[in-house]
């Protein structure tokens, strides 16, 4: 990462006519110092008179010092061919990447612009009115659509940058001698990156290895933080860096920058060091990647440094090798087998130490920033560490583990409440510790991606949906387990993900098209299991917020998608549209309901925190119809009007004064969220018929129809 990102406004203004100059200038240049070097055209050649050299019958002095001069001089030609065609390697490398960068800009520029979002000079997002440009009619994009379409415009700036800082610093050392050249230089700019990476992780390797890490001044720690902040994504730095220090030197390394004598730090120094934390995580990730020998030998090792101690001043104690890795796996994506095979040694210790986890890993060295008086439990970190690796994760809930000759599932002893099941230590709030990580861990397994990732989650498969099932099983069973937990927000977005699934299971023999393979929760529906679970994860406002709006979006999508058949249902059309907002309408009161008791009952949160809930997740309307385009009768841009209709819809529905003179009794409140779902599928079933031709009265008549189902199945939810 480059110390100052590119602003917009450069990037837009970069002009390239004087490097696309500089390219063919080299390419000639390039070209001549070959010809001159190696020969060809029956032209004599540096390389020629080596040759001649070498084979002449030297005498006297001729023999040492002319034969040397000769074949001494050919090779400097070789050398400033060889640096001749690094530069121009470096040259046509960067002119194609900022051509690249410009036109990236550009489309993404264009694509806002139909959302009445602006890129200013300095590449922040705003909205149109808010830049005086003028807008598209009728649109206005969500917070959240700008925290992405924000998120797109650094990321081209940030390669734009990195960009710059590569090929300036290659350039940089290929002319740093004026009487000397070099022919081993990088070919390009992935060679130029690569050797950069190496020579920096080679750097700051000897730099630890000399000790006396914990006295580095704020600004060494900067420094090298910068240096994590270029490089981590760059496998020329990070394997160099994890292999030189060893497995043993990457521990006690951290342990000993991130708990010198007297404790964990303060002040500045503690932000720099949460940015550390989370640059270093990054680049053992990345490094993970490699299945290089050398790699191989440190993924190994760290697993076998699990129960080894790692004090501080030849102290014997300290916090063990688990607990210093797994403080270190919070960001990045490390190698799925590396996840498995640690993962498993991790809790075949802990499961044999005697005691439970407070003990085995009572240590309470503080290895995390900001720092925390809370235990330092190992299992947290490796959950965070699968929550950024589907795949793994997924496999890792799947598997079993081995201890003292009993096989465990890894479910049964993470998750289930059962004989064996985990104690989680507690933290300062009774709540345990690991479970915000481990509900991020089976977000990321049920889901496709990355725990907080905008990536479009893959079509579902068999595992992951088998996965929900039991998640809702399992907590739907126990609701008690969800009482104000920290895992509440990551089941709703679950929910909100598998929400065609949720309203197939509510539908009975409705049969509602699921995206990829269902999770199959009808007889969960039947026995009651399904609301339960919703009852308990709708008192979290985010999860309450996740499931609405998707709830909302998915059940606008099948009134759409009824009207889109109308022609081939017929008379059947009104029944099927009554079937369609049944199981959402069913929904929408169980989470009032939740949320009543959330804010009436047990004073667990407040109405505005629901009402933030709403509004921040909305996102789960755009995905639910990004998901089911294929049965909606809209693309393109039509698509991005429906999705902002749906998410004006919610907000307007389902968010309230929550101000001192609209706190209402608990009942009045029920009826007003009735009322409110009722009149949301209202105006989906009206706008969908008018859109299908139907005439205005009967389009009424029919989204007056719908709405009293809705009223139905709203009251059976709240039940």
């Amino acid at each position: 990462m480059a110390e100052k990102m590119m602003t917009a406004q450069e990037l837009s203004n970069l002009r390239l006519g004087t490097l696309d100059t500089a390219v063919s200038d080299w390419e000639t240049m390039s070209k001549r110092l070959d010809t001159i070097s190696t020969g060809g055209h029956g032209d004599v050649s540096a390389k020629d008179l080596e040759t001649k050299a070498n084979a002449a019958d030297w005498k006297g002095v001729n023999a040492t010092v002319s034969r040397e001069f000769v074949t001494k001089t050919a090779v400097e030609f070789q050398d400033v061919a060889g640096e001749a065609a690094n530069v121009l390697g470096i040259l046509k490398g960067a002119s194609a990447a900022f051509k690249k960068h410009k036109t990236d800009l550009r489309t993404a520029e264009s694509d806002l612009a139909k959302r009445n979002l602006h890129v200013d000079a300095k590449g922040g997002v705003v909205r149109q009115e808010a830049s005086g440009a003028a807008g598209v009619g009728g649109i206005h994009a969500t917070d959240e659509e700008i925290e992405v379409a924000q998120h797109r415009i650094t990321r081209i700036l940030w390669e734009a940058s990195e960009t710059d800082r590569i090929a300036a610093r290659a350039l940089r050392k290929l002319a740093k001698s004026k009487y000397d050249f070099t022919g081993d230089g990088p070919q390009g700019l992935k060679g130029a990156d690569a050797q950069q990476g190496k020579e920096d992780a080679e750097y700051w390797a000897k730099r630890i290895k000399e000790g006396d890490v914990k006295d580095w001044s704020d600004a060494d720690l900067r420094r090298y933080n910068e240096t994590l902040k270029n490089q981590r994504d760059n496998p020329g730095f990070t394997e160099t860096f994890a292999t030189t220090l060893g497995a043993d030197g990457t521990l006690q390394f951290w342990r000993d920058l991130a708990a010198p004598p007297g404790g964990a730090v303060e002040g500045d120094r503690a932000k720099i060091l949460a940015d550390v934390q989370d640059n270093l995580s990054m680049s053992l990730a990345n490094a993970t990647q490699s299945d290089s020998p050398a790699m191989d030998t440190w993924k190994r090792e760290v697993i076998a440094a699990g129960d080894k101690p790692f004090p501080i001043q030849g102290l014997p104690m300290g916090p063990n090798g688990f607990q210093v890795m797994s403080s270190l796996m919070g960001k990045g994506k490390f190698d799925g087998d590396f996840l498995h095979d640690y993962g498993n040694a991790m809790l075949k210790y802990e499961r044999e130490y005697p005691g439970d986890p407070k003990v085995a890993w009572r240590d309470s060295t503080n290895l995390n920033y900001p720092p925390t008086d809370e235990p330092n439990d190992p299992v947290a970190g490796f959950m965070e560490g699968l929550g950024h690796n589907p795949e793994a994760s997924l496999n890792f809930f799947d598997d079993s583990t081995t201890a003292d000759g009993k096989k465990l599932d890894n479910w049964d002893y993470l998750v289930a409440k059962g004989d064996g099941a985990r104690e989680w230590p507690l933290g300062d709030d009774g709540k345990p510790i690991g479970h915000d990580a481990l509900g991020h861990a089976l977000e990321s397994a049920t889901i496709g991606v990355p725990y907080g990732s905008d990536a479009t989650p893959p079509k579902h498969s068999a595992e992951s949906a088998e996965l929900v099932n039991r998640i809702v099983q399992e907590f739907g069973t126990n609701p008690e387990q969800l009482d104000d937990s920290p895992m509440s927000d990551s089941f709703g977005n679950i929910t909100a993900e598998y929400m065609r699934d949720v309203q197939d299971g509510l539908n009975g023999e409705g049969g509602i098209a699921t995206y990829g393979s269902n999770a199959n929760l009808e007889a969960l529906a039947d026995d009651g299991t399904l609301k339960r679970f919703l009852g308990e994860v709708g008192k979290d406002p985010d999860a309450y917020g996740a499931i609405i709006n998707s709830q909302q979006a998915v059940s606008t999508e099948l009134i759409n998608g009824a009207f889109h058949d109308r022609d081939k249902l017929g008379d059947q059309l009104m029944f099927e549209v009554n079937n369609r907002v049944s199981p959402g309408a069913e929904i929408a009161g169980i989470m009032a309901d939740s949320r009543t008791q959330a804010v009436y009952d047990q004073k667990i949160a407040e109405d505005a925190e629901f009402n933030k809930g709403v509004v921040t997740a909305d996102k789960w309307a755009g995905r639910a119809i990004d998901t089911g385009l294929a049965r909606f009768p809209v693309a393109g841009d039509a698509a991005g009007w429906v999705i902002g209709d749906i998410r004006e819809s919610v907000v307007e529905h389902y968010t309230r004064d929550s101000s001192g003179e609209a706190q209402v009794e608990r009942d009045k409140f029920l009826a007003t969220q009735r009322s409110g779902s009722a009149s949301a599928v209202y105006d989906a079933t009206y706008t969908a018929a008018t859109e299908a031709g139907v005439s205005d009265i009967q389009a009424k008549s029919m989204a007056t129809t719908a709405s009293e189902k809705v009223k139905d199945s709203y009251g059976q939810g709240q039940q």
